[in-house]
């Protein structure tokens, strides 16, 4: 494991010196993915967000290869990033732990390599997936091997003061699956990312039910709105669609989450839906009217 160098520790201090007041707010580069390095500092600072999460940056998925997060490259982005006041919230890693065979293999070299990125930079989170149940393989038997590779890095990331974020995400959004792979990892290096937006939309569960079963891990949240399009559904601007955005925001400020609300437009996936030159201001605009109205200053 890397030992963090004198400039990534010396962040925090500079942070404190220089960070206006901001809303808890934050984007995932997944929104824009063709937005190199720079801008995407830029876009965050002159938003007024608070954190980044990073997934993928100017179309590289793989973080340890993006050369502003590399060797010598490293302290020099993270001393931009405390100059500019700005946070890291978590890396997203693309590691799903129900793999087998070779997969498997590959998502937790992937997991461990993202977790020594985030010891490097100082970053608490690591994301990664569940992600799928198959119809051919007994249930009982997927959840051991998802709690199994979870176990793994999160024992990884503890030594490396890194915790694991399952994220509510693919077959993994009802609380009840969640909750029973949080208890069988049994770990205080793993944690939840609640993705509210697929435990209401594949999940079907109201916010404060959903909070209620998993809030006490909640670290990190992914926040977006959609309608009903065919068997699918069609991300929209926030507040246009019928998410209960703003309830979803309510239930956490009131439970006293104390995380980032993060703003994970699906661009990467879907490049049919609108620029981030306009969904992030939008964002910004309507959740930070939502936590100014939950009660919330900026700090």
């Amino acid at each position: 494991m890397t030992t963090l160098s004198a400039g990534v520790a010396a962040g925090p201090a500079l942070l404190r010196a220089t960070r206006a007041p901001r809303y808890p707010i934050a984007f995932s580069t997944l929104g824009c993915p063709g937005w190199p390095w720079k801008t995407i500092l830029d876009q965050a600072d002159r938003l007024g967000f608070a954190a980044v999460e990073l997934r993928g940056v100017a179309g590289e998925m793989d973080l340890p290869k993006v050369p502003e997060l590399a060797g010598a490259a490293l302290k020099a982005t993270t001393r931009e990033l405390a100059s500019r006041g700005l946070v890291v919230s978590d890396l997203g890693a693309s590691a799903a732990m129900h793999e087998s065979g070779n997969a498997r293999i590959a998502a937790l070299d992937e997991g461990r390599r993202f977790i020594n990125l985030a010891h490097e930079m100082g970053v608490k989170y690591v994301r990664m997936f569940g992600d799928k149940i198959s119809k051919d393989e007994a249930r009982d038997a997927v959840f051991a091997r998802v709690i199994d590779g979870f176990r793994q890095m999160a024992e990884y990331a503890k030594p490396a003061g890194v915790a694991v974020l399952m994220e509510t995400h693919g077959d993994f959004t009802h609380s009840a699956d969640v909750r029973a792979i949080h208890t069988g990892v049994a770990s205080d290096a793993f944690a939840i990312l609640w993705d509210a937006h697929h435990t209401y939309a594949a999940g079907h569960e109201q916010p404060a039910d959903t909070f209620a079963a998993l809030g006490q891990w909640i670290r990190h949240t992914h926040l977006k709105d959609s309608i009903p399009a065919g068997d699918d559904r069609r991300y929209v601007l926030t507040g246009a669609g019928d998410v209960p955005v703003k309830a979803q925001v309510e239930v956490l400020v009131k439970n006293g989450y104390k995380g980032y609300y993060c703003f994970e437009w699906e661009k990467k996936w879907h490049p049919e839906i609108e620029e981030p030159e306009l969904s992030f201001p939008q964002y910004a605009r309507v959740v930070t009217g939502y936590l100014r109205d939950a009660g919330v200053t900026p700090s």
